[in-house]
C-alpha cells in the first residue's frame, strides 16, 4: 500500500463504505465505468461500524487501498473517518492516514426541541445560554439567499436553534480544533465534514445558517455539511417523501452553503436514494458528497443468494431473529411481518423480497422491499457470528468476479443518477 489518500476539496464526491473489506474492486469498476467527474472515497468506515464488525482503522485503510491498487485505480482517493465523537476517535483514524474527518455531535442535539411550547422553549434556552453566546449576533436579522428565499432569524428561530444545536456546536468546534491540532502536528492535510443529520426533525434553514456560520467563524476547515433534510431517509431503501418539495429545500440549503462557504452539501444514509440524486446534483451545482455504507453489504448477500441460496435463506432466518434488537440504533419502518419467512417462497422469491431494489420502485414514490432493511440492520450480528460471518466472507472470496459484477451494476446506477443532474 504505497499510494496515500488525499483531500478532495469541493469536487463532487462519493463515499463507498465497505463492511467486509472485499468490496473495493467492485467500487472501482463502477467508478471507472460511470464515475467521470466524481471523486472517490474508498476507505470509509465509522467507529460504530468498526466496533460492530471487529475491524480497525488500519485494516479498513489497507483493505480499501490494496483493493483499489489491485483493481487498477490511478485517480485520487479520499478517506472518510466517519461519525467521530471523541478525541480518541481522531487519534486512531488520523494515525491510519484518513484525510476526511466527519464530526458527529448528535449526542448533544436536543431531539425534542421542535416540539417545545413557548414556555418550555424559554426555560430550555435559559439553561443553554452558555452554549449560545452567539444568540445576539443573529436574532432579528433577515438573510436573503441567492435562491430568493429568506431566512427570518426571529426570536423563536434563534432560541430553538440554541436549544436544539447549541451544545452540539460547542462539541463540534472543540473536536474540530482537535482534528486540526493532530493533523498539523503530523504535517498532514485534512478536511472536515459536519454531520447534523441523525435527528428525527429536519434541520431548518435558520439552524443550518447558524451552525455553519459558527463553525466557519470558529476556524473549522469545513468542506461539507450534512443537514437532516425533509422527508424520510431510511436505511436500505429509496427516499420517501415529496420530491418537488425536497428539491426546493435542497436549493435553499445549497444557497446557504454557497453563501457562507462555499462547502458541499452531504447526503448521509445515501445508499439507494437514487430517485433524488439528480435533484441533489442540480441543486448543489455539483458541490455534493454522497455517503453510502450498508448497501455494499446487501450486495454481498446478493452474491450469497446467487452462489449459495440455501445459506442465504438461513442468513435471512438468522437476521430475522436479530432484527428487533439490532434495529434499535436505526431509523427504519420495516417490520418482520412485512417480509416473508423462508418457508413462504422459492429462492427467487426470497431474493426479490429481501434484496430487490430497482424493479419495484415506482417513479417518484421511493418504495422498496422491506426485507432489505431487515438484512441491512443486522449486518454486525451476521458478520461477527462465527458461523455466518465465515459463510459470507468465504462466498465472497470464492466468487470475486460475481461480487465485482453486482457492485459495478449497483453503484453504476447510483453514479449515473448523480451525473444526470450535473
Amino acid at each position: 500500500m504505497s499510494k496515500k489518500c488525499t483531500t478532495l476539496g469541493l469536487e463532487p464526491s462519493f463515499g463507498f463504505g465497505d463492511r467486509t473489506g472485499l468490496a473495493t474492486p467492485g467500487h472501482v469498476a463502477a467508478m471507472k465505468r460511470c464515475g467521470q467527474g466524481i471523486a472517490a472515497i474508498f476507505p470509509q468506515q465509522s467507529i460504530r461500524e468498526m466496533t460492530r464488525t471487529g475491524r480497525n482503522p488500519e485494516g479498513v485503510m489497507a483493505d480499501a487501498m490494496n483493493g483499489a491498487l489491485a483493481a487498477g485505480w490511478d485517480g485520487p482517493i479520499g478517506a472518510d473517518a466517519d461519525h467521530l465523537k471523541v478525541n480518541e476517535d481522531v487519534d486512531i483514524t488520523a494515525a491510519a492516514g484518513f484525510t476526511f474527518f466527519t464530526i458527529d455531535p448528535s449526542d448533544d442535539v436536543d431531539q425534542q426541541a421542535d416540539d417545545y411550547d413557548e414556555a418550555t422553549l424559554r426555560e430550555k434556552f435559559a439553561a443553554a445560554q452558555d452554549h449560545a453566546t452567539w444568540y445576539n449576533d443573529y436574532v432579528g436579522k433577515t438573510i436573503t439567499l441567492p435562491s430568493g428565499s429568506k431566512i427570518e432569524l426571529d426570536e423563536q428561530a434563534c432560541m430553538r436553534a440554541a436549544v436544539k444545536y447549541g451544545p452540539a456546536i460547542t462539541r463540534a468546534l472543540k473536536l474540530g480544533d482537535y482534528i486540526k491540532t493532530v493533523n498539523e502536528a503530523a504535517g498532514q492535510d485534512y478536511e472536515i465534514e459536519l454531520s447534523v443529520d441523525e435527528t428525527d426533525q429536519p434541520t431548518t434553514l435558520a439552524e443550518h445558517y447558524i451552525i455553519a456560520d459558527q463553525c466557519l467563524k470558529g476556524g473549522m476547515k469545513l468542506v461539507s455539511l450534512a443537514p437532516r433534510f425533509i422527508g424520510d431517509f431510511e436505511k436500505g431503501i429509496d427516499f420517501i417523501g415529496d420530491h418537488d418539495a425536497l428539491e426546493a429545500s435542497l436549493a435553499d440549503h445549497a444557497a446557504i452553503a454557497e453563501m457562507l462557504g462555499p462547502y458541499k452539501l452531504s447526503l448521509h444514509s445515501g445508499s439507494d436514494k437514487v430517485s433524488m440524486y439528480a435533484a441533489l446534483a442540480r441543486a448543489t451545482k455539483g458541490k455534493f458528497h454522497v455517503k453510502t455504507a450498508g448497501t455494499s453489504y446487501l450486495e454481498a448477500l446478493r452474491v450469497v443468494a446467487i452462489e449459495d441460496p440455501m445459506n442465504f435463506a438461513k442468513i435471512i432466518e438468522f437476521s430475522r431473529d436479530r432484527y428487533e434488537t439490532d434495529k434499535a440504533t436505526y431509523h427504519v419502518s420495516a417490520t418482520l411481518a412485512d417480509a416473508p419467512t423462508i418457508d413462504m417462497g422459492t429462492d427467487k422469491i426470497l431474493q426479490r423480497e429481501y434484496l430487490e431494489f430497482w424493479s419495484e420502485v415506482p417513479q417518484g414514490k421511493g418504495f422498496t422491499k422491506p426485507g432489505r432493511q431487515i438484512l441491512h440492520c443486522t449486518f454486525g450480528s451476521v458478520l461477527t457470528d462465527r458461523h455466518w460471518g465465515r459463510i459470507v466472507l468465504e462466498c465472497l472470496k470464492d466468487n470475486p468476479d460475481t461480487y465485482c459484477q453486482v457492485l459495478d451494476d449497483h453503484f453504476g446506477r447510483h453514479l449515473d443518477a448523480l451525473r444526470s443532474g450535473m
